[in-house]
């Protein structure tokens, strides 16, 4: 099963039909995706499934349906354990941002981290989660798929906030203070805290 978010509602992809409460179910062959949207934004529904036969081929076959954006972005931890979070558009985000030429998605995710933030000296740790939301510019749908990596590093130097790109503030956040901001963020982030 997948989560697809349209802001902080999820679109499931799904092979099960369930008896619809809260929810509402399409078939993912004949989904109109702008429609699909429309009725998701609507108060009485929690989320909407597309649903497909083949479990295997649910996210391939979802991913034709609209344009796709490919992203890498970073869950960063300093010597003390510390997170690294952006503040951007009156929320609290991970860094993260679009491949460019021929970067890897690794090149990609440290790229935007430094870009972002200021800070050097990434090492990527491990993979983490893909996510998956859809947004709008200029009239059309698009999702983005935003490949994540933990990574560590010891710069303990000024933290630079790419104006630039909305950033307004760049902070170390330790447990405490992560799942407060955590709670004027994102759902696709609070997935990866």
């Amino acid at each position: 099963m997948y989560q697809i978010f349209v802001g902080d509602k999820p679109i499931v992809l799904t092979n099960k039909v369930e008896l619809e409460r809260g929810f509402k179910n399409y078939l993912l062959d004949t989904a109109n995706m702008a429609k699909v949207i429309k009725r998701l934004n609507s108060k009485d529904l929690t989320e909407v499934r597309l649903i497909y036969k083949n479990k295997d081929k649910l996210l391939k076959k979802f991913l034709k349906k609209l344009p796709n954006v490919i992203a890498g972005g970073g869950k960063v931890y300093n010597s003390d354990g510390d997170i690294l979070f952006i503040y951007r558009n009156d929320k609290w985000d991970l860094p993260k941002g679009k491949t460019e030429r021929k970067e890897t998605i690794e090149e990609t995710s440290i790229r935007e981290v430094e870009e972002e933030t200021g800070v050097e000296g990434l090492e990527i740790t491990k993979p983490l989660q893909t996510t998956y939301h859809i947004f709008k510019r200029n009239g059309r749908y698009k999702i983005k798929i935003t490949y994540w990596f933990e990574m560590k590093t010891n710069y303990d130097g000024k933290l630079i906030a790419q104006e630039k790109e909305g950033i307004t503030k760049v902070a170390w956040l330790n447990k405490m203070e992560a799942e407060k901001a955590l709670k004027n963020s994102y759902a696709n982030i609070k997935l990866l805290v």
